[in-house]
């Protein structure tokens, strides 16, 4: 089966009753997790969007906090789930301010993992790609939010 684009659902989309869209969206939400995800950050979560920056940078420290250090193969995996839930949050926001903080803080917990930062050169490609991704959205930001996430991003750079 192939996928509708975005124009033709949308259309059909307008066809429907409330009561109509009410399953629909519940339907996609029993679906897939994702889904159910999104629909909880655009419900309860988008309107106070600190909050939701606050409740990612809990969410990072904690899964942080949680890593098993045992063995450096099991580091590196966790880190990686850790970056693409943070890639998924950030997705759900569409906001720069709120992807730049996002990475900020995931790149600041990932430079000060020690010992494994230093020992390792994934890890250091993941920050230095996670570094050039928030320089990015930083750029796309209002000047006077440029110099402030810049200088964090000069603190975190300036850590050695």
């Amino acid at each position: 089966m192939k996928a509708s684009t975005i124009k033709q659902l949308k259309d059909e989309l307008t066809h429907k009753t409330a009561n109509e869209l009410k399953e629909l969206c519940l339907q996609l939400a029993r679906f897939k997790v994702e889904n159910k995800e999104l629909l909880t950050y655009l419900l309860f979560e988008a309107h106070d969007e600190e909050q939701y920056v606050i409740n990612i940078k809990l969410y990072i420290d904690a899964e942080f906090d949680d890593i098993d250090t045992k063995n450096g193969y099991y580091v590196r995996k966790k880190i990686r789930k850790i970056l693409t839930s943070c890639k998924k949050f950030i997705r759900f926001s569409k906001k720069k301010e709120t992807e730049a903080e996002i990475l900020l803080h995931f790149s600041k917990k990932l430079k000060n993992y020690n010992p494994y930062f230093k020992r390792s050169n994934r890890l250091q490609n993941i920050f230095a790609t996670q570094i050039k991704m928030a320089k990015n959205a930083i750029d796309k930001l209002h000047e006077d939010l440029q110099y402030d996430y810049q200088l964090e991003l000069d603190t975190i750079l300036d850590n050695d």
